[in-house]
């Protein structure tokens, strides 16, 4: 398992710094097209919804307790509250789900 998790890292990495190199590389000019650099500002970000999404649904016992989880996340993020506040109150969220759904 943790080997497959260094291997997707590493894919991770190698495209999103191939997609943000490249055109560095390759144009000696400065980019000026918005919709190019806007592009290329959001690869790694989807790359790494992309890759945790799954993981997302699949980490705890019940479906039920990660869609809490998740949502929580997504409404502390909207909300603009800190990568720690996020994690945490998502954590919190589930551990109250899976309580829940013991009973």
């Amino acid at each position: 398992m943790a080997h497959n998790v260094y291997l997707y890292i590493l894919v991770m990495a190698g495209v999103t710094y191939l997609i943000r190199m490249l055109p560095l590389a390759l144009s000696k000019k400065e980019i000026t097209s918005n919709y190019i650099k806007s592009f290329l500002y959001y690869v790694p970000y989807a790359c790494l919804a992309a890759m945790t999404f799954p993981a997302i649904l699949h980490s705890t016992a019940s479906i039920y307790s990660a869609l809490v989880g998740l949502i929580t996340a997504v409404i502390a993020a909207y909300k603009g509250k800190s990568l720690l506040v996020v994690a945490l109150a998502a954590c919190a969220a589930v551990f109250i789900a899976e309580t829940l759904i013991s009973l």
